[in-house]
Order: structure tokens, then sequence, then C-alpha cells
């Protein structure tokens, strides 16, 4: 089985997880990049005038660069980002709209500094669309993902 790690991370915790996780199983690996990356001040979900609020309550796409070559090639896709709002980043969305989810297995991990997993397999659900399966489970480091 040809397996994929993509993540999104804003600050660092969720790419730690993905790196060590693909690195440990063998697995390619894929950072999913806003073209406009964000500061500090865009994450601060406390201002309401930040771009994270202005994303989510806009349900704005987010342009993301760089493409993942061979992607049909690949069977099972771990899908790993920070819990906003309850789910996915906006910018992870996006992401998962340019591509034909047909027939994968999906995992989506997510990282927290204290939100639940809540309905993110649900809210991520649209975006993946012809999946085969689709689960989500909030972790804390690699290990929580090795036998998946």
């Amino acid at each position: 089985m040809n397996t994929l790690v993509i993540y999104f991370s804003a600050q660092g915790t969720t790419k730690t997880v993905a790196e060590n996780f693909a690195r440990a199983c063998h697995y390619d690996l894929f950072e999913i990049q806003p073209e406009e990356a964000y500061s500090k001040a865009d994450i601060n979900w406390k201002n309401p005038l930040s771009r994270c609020n202005k994303e989510y309550f806009g349900k704005k796409e987010v342009p993301t660069k760089g493409d993942i070559l061979n992607f049909d090639s690949y069977d099972k896709v771990f899908i790993g980002f920070p819990i906003w709002y309850g789910c996915a980043p906006n910018v992870v969305h996006s992401f998962c709209q340019k591509y034909n989810w047909q027939n994968k297995d999906i995992v989506a991990f997510a990282t927290s500094g204290g939100s639940p997993i809540g309905k993110t397999a649900d809210k991520l659900k649209p975006y993946v669309e012809g999946c085969k399966s689709l689960e989500a489970i909030l972790v804390r480091s690699e290990k929580e993902l090795i036998n998946l």
C-alpha cells in the first residue's frame, strides 16, 4: 500500500508530528503551504479581525502552493493539521479540493492546545469526496499514529 502524509502546520507542532511519523514509517511527506504564509498575528483567533477569523467566518478559499506528484498512486493518506474552530483550517479544505480522493483511505490527525476533535471528520468529508474511508483522531505525538 502506498501511503502519503500531508500536513499543514501553523506553529510547528503538527509539522513535528507529521515528519516524525513519516520518517518512522517510511511514508512520503508533503507540506500544505498557503501562497501567503501566516504570521503570528494572522492566527490570533482572539482578534476578531485576524486573518484566520476572516477566512473561517467568511468561508474563504486559501490559495496554496505546490502540487503532489503522482497523487493517484497513493492508497492511504494521512492529513495532519491544528484544530481551528473544531475542524481543519480553511487552507486544508482549499488544498484538498485540488485532488481526486476516489477510493482512498484517509486518516485526519489533528494537534490541539485544548480543543477536542469534535466533528472534524464530518466537516472534512465534503472536501475529500469519494474517499473509501475517513476517520479523525486527536494526537499529541506520532506514536499515536504508527499502528493505524
